[in-house]
Order: C-alpha cells, then sequence, then structure tokens
C-alpha cells in the first residue's frame, strides 16, 4: 500500500490542514496514506530543499527556495504530467503573485497554497480603525500603541517592502539599492522603532500576534506582519484582532510588501509522485481550499476561497480586506544564491536597528552581501 511522507512547518495554519486534507485523501482513496512531519518556522525558511528531497515525498516550501533548485532534479515539475489545464485553472486563480512564485525558468516547481505578504493587524477593543499611511503610524507609535516584528528575516522584509512601497529598485541590477533611498528607509525604521517597546527586535509575527491577541495591555496595532487568519477567528485567542491593509509611506497605498506564503511540491524521487501530484492539485483547488483546507486552520492560496463569503464571514472579512496588499506586493529575489543573502542582510538590518551600525555602514554591508551573493 502506498504509504506518503511530507514534511511541512510547525504551526496549526501549516500542519492542520495537511492533516485534514490527508486523512480526508485516504477516504476517498483506499490503501494510500499520507502522513506528515513538520519543522519550526525559522527551519522552514533556512532548511534546504536538498535536505528533504530524498526523505520526503511531500514538501511545503517557501517560493525563493526555487531558483536553488529549478533544474537540479529535486522536484518534480507539474508542467508536462498531462495536467496543464489544471494548471491554467490555478493561475487563473492565483492571489497575486502566489501562483507565479513557484515558477522558475519556465516550469512550475510548486503549486500555491497558502497566501501572505505583511499587512496590517489591530485591536478593535483599543482602536476603532488603522492608519493609511506612515505619518498615521507615527501618530499611534508616539502613543506607545505601536508593535511589530522584526527579528532579523522581517527587519529585512520590512526594509525591502518600505523600500518598494517609495518606488525604490531592489536587486535588480548591480546595486541592490540606491543609497540616498536605503537612508530614508533606514531613517523610518529607526524612527519608528525607537517609539516600540524593544521586544519587538526579538519577536516574529505569531509572536507579535499572540501579545497582542491574548494579553489585555497589549499594543493596538502593528503595520507590517505576515497575515494569519488564526488570530481574526472567534475562539483562537482571546482578544480576536482585525487584519487590514498595510500602510504607505506616503499615502493610502498599500504596495510594495514582499510576498509570502507556502506551496507544496513533489519530490522527483518519490516513488509515488503521480499520487503525489493528484493530492498536491486537489488541495490547491478551490473547492479543497474554500473547504476542508480553510476549516482546518488553513491560510488559502486560491482567490475563490478569497472571494468566498463563508471564509471572509470567518475571519472579520481578513480576506477583503487585505486582499489590495496582496495583488500589489512584491516578488523578492529567486536566483541561486539569494537565500545566502536573505540570511546575511536579515542581521545586517537587525544590526542596525539595534543601534549597532550607523546607515553607511548598514547599506555598505548590505551591497558588500548582494554582492557575494550574486557571484
Amino acid at each position: 500500500m502506498p504509504e506518503l511522507l511530507g514534511m511541512t512547518w510547525d504551526h496549526s495554519r501549516g500542519f492542520d490542514p495537511m492533516i485534514a486534507t490527508s486523512e480526508a485523501w485516504a477516504k476517498a482513496h483506499p490503501g494510500v496514506t499520507i502522513r506528515w512531519e513538520k519543522r519550526s518556522l525559522q527551519a522552514f525558511a533556512d532548511r534546504p530543499i536538498e535536505e528533504m528531497a530524498d526523505r520526503y515525498d511531500l514538501m511545503v516550501i517557501d517560493h525563493p527556495h526555487v531558483g536553488e533548485v529549478a533544474g537540479s532534479g529535486l522536484l518534480m515539475a507539474f508542467d508536462g504530467i498531462g495536467r496543464d489545464a489544471d494548471l491554467a485553472t490555478l493561475a487563473a486563480q492565483s492571489v497575486g503573485l502566489s501562483h507565479p512564485s513557484y515558477e522558475f525558468g519556465g516550469r512550475q516547481w510548486s503549486l500555491a497554497i497558502d497566501a501572505a505578504t505583511p499587512v496590517a493587524a489591530f485591536r478593535p477593543d483599543i482602536i476603532a480603525e488603522a492608519p493609511r499611511d506612515w505619518s498615521g503610524v507615527m501618530e499611534l507609535a508616539r502613543s506607545g500603541k505601536v508593535a511589530f516584528a522584526l527579528i532579523p528575516i522581517n527587519a529585512l522584509m520590512t526594509f525591502m517592502g518600505l523600500a518598494r512601497n517609495i518606488g525604490a529598485a531592489v536587486a535588480e541590477g548591480p546595486d541592490f539599492i540606491d543609497p540616498a533611498a536605503g537612508a530614508e528607509v533606514l531613517g523610518l525604521m529607526g524612527d519608528v522603532v525607537a517609539l516600540m517597546d524593544p521586544r519587538c527586535l526579538t519577536l516574529d509575527p505569531i509572536g507579535i500576534y499572540e501579545w497582542m491577541g491574548r494579553t489585555a495591555e497589549a499594543p493596538a496595532y502593528s503595520p507590517f506582519g505576515y497575515g494569519y487568519t488564526n488570530y481574526s477567528r472567534t475562539g483562537y485567542c482571546r482578544f480576536p484582532l482585525n487584519f487590514t491593509d498595510a500602510p504607505g509611506v506616503h499615502g493610502d497605498d498599500p504596495s510594495g510588501t514582499v510576498l509570502g506564503g507556502t506551496g507544496i511540491a513533489v519530490s522527483a524521487a518519490s516513488e509515488h509522485r503521480e499520487i503525489a501530484a493528484d493530492y498536491a492539485l486537489w488541495i490547491a483547488g478551490a473547492d479543497c481550499q474554500k473547504g476542508l483546507f480553510f476549516e482546518a486552520g488553513g491560510q488559502p492560496g486560491n482567490a475563490v476561497a478569497w472571494e468566498d463569503e463563508g471564509c471572509n464571514a470567518a475571519t472579520r472579512d481578513f480576506f477583503r480586506a487585505t486582499r489590495r496588499t496582496l495583488d500589489t506586493a512584491w516578488l523578492r529575489p529567486r536566483y541561486d544564491g539569494y537565500m545566502g543573502f536573505q540570511d546575511r542582510g536579515g542581521d545586517i538590518v537587525h544590526a542596525f536597528l539595534r543601534g549597532d551600525a550607523d546607515a553607511p555602514a548598514t547599506l555598505a554591508a548590505l551591497q558588500a552581501a548582494y554582492e557575494e551573493s550574486r557571484a
């Protein structure tokens, strides 16, 4: 009897839907078993696919890894297996660039099952609405009501997202960013960090939402953090959060946040590639995404689910309220070598926010790390 093994990430949003869908798949396909293991969120971002492809049939992955493995023979490409009509449907149902983020070199290496980008969250019992621009964010910050995730990876994502929002090119050529634009962004980040609790430098988005959602005396607003519908669902935390579009720097324009989310990939080494592909295409499809996948705590990557009345009613309109940010999110670099830059770049921006480096030194270090990653 076929038994497939999968790897996903250790959060109810990442693990529970895989268990629920695998159990449903097994009932519909007697004799087939899919078991799931999980790894921490940090390991999810860092662990190379080559360390998993020999052991797992199915892998939930982050799209920046795709450039490292495209053409390596580690993953099965979904195009060319006779399911091109299904792929075309999924492409048409993509939330923003979620589906194409897993395409590289003309091949589709994974299917988007989860969509996310930094969006805003607020406590409706403390503030009535979220600010739409940076001046509003700073006004709230001066009253001690702002907190957001700034561990190294999130510090870098916020830096790049703000840069894209003001129209700066990021990693589009030999220069990582124009020094003047980079200095402006570091200034914005430094100003708000000086008004926030220092623990923000130690927290990821989950940590921020746990703080906001489970503590009476908590920050009222987070301008940037990868969205989690879990914290907007009744019963998940003591103080359910409202999620909304990210603020713009100079106006009501959320564009440029750094696209996240997850996709499901099939190992080329799997002895059960056809079964794995069928399962992956099913859970990425509209019916599963708006139904069982969402009901089990998942955050769909399919636009049909984002537009579904039931999904929105269960999440305080999370999907409608953040859709503009998702649709205008920026697809970060995926070249072979980018992941090395991401690891170093986060530490570099974090050092600036801690006060351990000034802006010129920070931008020089980012440029050096970028050049090294491209080499």
